[in-house]
């Protein structure tokens, strides 16, 4: 089966070292001649509001937010996902929280389905997932003595419960103080990693 990759990137500022990551991980897919579409959710505009008019339309299983529409058909047709994603207070943006609360919630019967249990996932399709993320906080600090929500909340909880397979998260941390030759080598990690959970990144 061809690899069909959705990229859903979280970043304001086009000058940002996400955005960067973004760049390297396009021109990566493209020289692997692997076909990919993107969720930019601040530059799409999209609204992570989830508004009374958007809870009544859901018990129709209807939604007036395009996006949400645009966001479900694109993740049903993509057979992996990435996420680029700065840390932002030891979580993910509001933004991206928004995206999870809202697409994934008018996604029930496409993204998800309600169980006895809770919440059962049905994004199979999504064969392998990884999570780009920066910190200003260095990894080893976020992992040890923050708590690690990445990890343990966002990827192995949220994602997983969605569905989401064979997760694999690479952080580059201290960002903040890191120097021009550091960021070039990790830029340069990603133009030539192998998107197939084989290549094994250091912790940085």
């Amino acid at each position: 089966m061809n690899k069909n990759f959705l990229i859903v990137y979280c970043h304001p500022y086009d000058n940002s070292f996400n955005h960067a990551e973004l760049l390297a991980i396009k021109n990566n897919l493209n020289k692997h001649n692997i076909k990919f579409n993107v969720i930019d959710l601040y530059n799409d505009h999209f609204n992570p509001v989830y508004d009374s008019e958007e809870l009544s339309l859901f018990h129709l299983g209807k939604t007036h937010d395009t996006l949400v529409v645009k966001y479900l058909k694109l993740l049903k047709e993509s057979t992996d996902i990435i996420f680029i994603t700065p840390i932002w207070w030891n979580s993910i943006p509001g933004m991206l929280k928004g995206f999870i609360d809202k697409v994934m919630k008018e996604g029930e019967g496409l993204t998800h389905t309600i169980t006895k249990t809770g919440v059962r996932g049905l994004l199979n399709n999504l064969n392998h997932t990884y999570v780009f993320t920066t910190s200003t906080t260095p990894t080893f600090y976020f992992k040890l003595a923050m708590g690690n929500s990445i990890k343990k909340i966002f990827i192995n909880k949220t994602l997983k419960q969605l569905g989401m397979k064979h997760a694999k998260w690479f952080n580059f941390g201290g960002i903040t103080n890191s120097k021009i030759n550091r960021r070039k080598r990790y830029l340069e990690k990603l133009n030539n990693l192998k998107l197939n959970l084989t290549y094994k990144l250091k912790w940085r």
